[in-house]
């Protein structure tokens, strides 16, 4: 897609993309925005909850007994996004405990990451019991594995109603190429991919293919994996940051994911809930399109 193309595409997506706020339950939640998924219409909340790490936690655990804060935040403003995997040890059981304090609540993804067909519904099979959902809302495609084999089951699935949506996932842009070519090749619901100031690549490349294929798109690493909050831990604001209403680094790095009308969902990953209600202050007010990061990037010493 060249850039006049992709500058059509993307004034498209930003004036239909972003849905009425979805006001939050109670207390002083902030309103978070939604975008529409391209391949339904429904809309969903730009800020989710990643499990990675911080769900890998057993009850008894000091770790354990923050986590239904986050979950309180998550869906006192609104938002629904709680993304999974087997892949992240016990993430998925911790999530299907603390989602039972929330019937019917939360949107909620999870992954598929072996080879084989059977062995591939087995592991699907054991993350719904896990999650304790006879339907999940999303399952995906972890890391590309086996890809041809599991989208094969994820069609039949969807068509019987166990799943909502199907997509793919990776982290890194060493991927990027097979990524592509999945996305060219399968009609995706999502793709999940990495991007952030760190690592912007994604913003190139697969946002805008996604755009043009009509597929969703969940950020996955939107603070380059923690190393980039650490950098910036201690340093200053730059003054611009008010002008977005963003009063914490976590929420301008958010802001600047969001930025790209492509970017349906942020879904950066805490075990405590004030960090969730920090991150969750970023989907919320004035989502400053690509136009105004250009020559203030240099402020954000990544």
């Amino acid at each position: 897609m060249d850039r006049q193309a992709f500058l059509k595409l993307a004034a498209g997506l930003a004036a239909s993309a972003v849905a009425a706020p979805v006001l939050g339950q109670g207390g002083d939640a902030p309103r978070v925005l939604a975008r529409r998924i391209p391949s339904s219409g429904e809309a969903l909340p730009v800020i989710g909850c990643g499990t990675y790490v911080g769900f890998d936690v057993a009850p008894g655990a000091p770790a354990y007994a923050q986590l239904p804060g986050v979950l309180a935040r998550l869906f006192e403003a609104g938002a629904a996004v709680i993304d999974s995997s087997p892949m992240y040890g016990r993430a998925e059981q911790t999530a299907g405990e603390l989602l039972a304090a929330h019937p019917g609540r939360g949107f909620v993804a999870t992954k598929v990451w072996t080879r084989g067909r059977e062995a591939g519904i087995a592991q699907m099979e054991e993350s719904m019991r896990l999650l304790r959902r006879a339907r999940l809302d999303l399952m995906q495609v972890h890391n590309l594995l086996d890809w041809r084999v599991h989208l094969a089951t994820l069609r039949a699935w969807q068509a019987q109603g166990r799943v909502r949506y199907v997509g793919v996932t990776h982290y890194t842009e060493s991927a990027y190429a097979e990524l592509e070519t999945v996305m060219r090749r399968e009609k995706l619901d999502f793709v999940q991919v990495n991007h952030s100031i760190a690592e912007p690549a994604a913003a190139r490349r697969i946002l805008p293919l996604a755009a043009e294929r009509g597929m969703a798109v969940i950020i996955n690493r939107p603070f380059g994996g923690g190393g980039l909050m650490r950098r910036l831990a201690g340093q200053p604001l730059p003054g611009w940051a008010a002008e977005i209403g963003a009063t914490s680094w976590a929420q301008v790095l958010l802001k600047y994911v969001l930025a790209h009308p492509g970017a349906t969902c942020a879904i950066p990953g805490t075990r405590r809930a004030e960090h969730m209600a920090d991150n969750l202050r970023a989907g919320s007010g004035e989502l400053p399109g690509p136009d105004f990061w250009r020559g203030r990037l240099s402020d954000i010493p990544v």
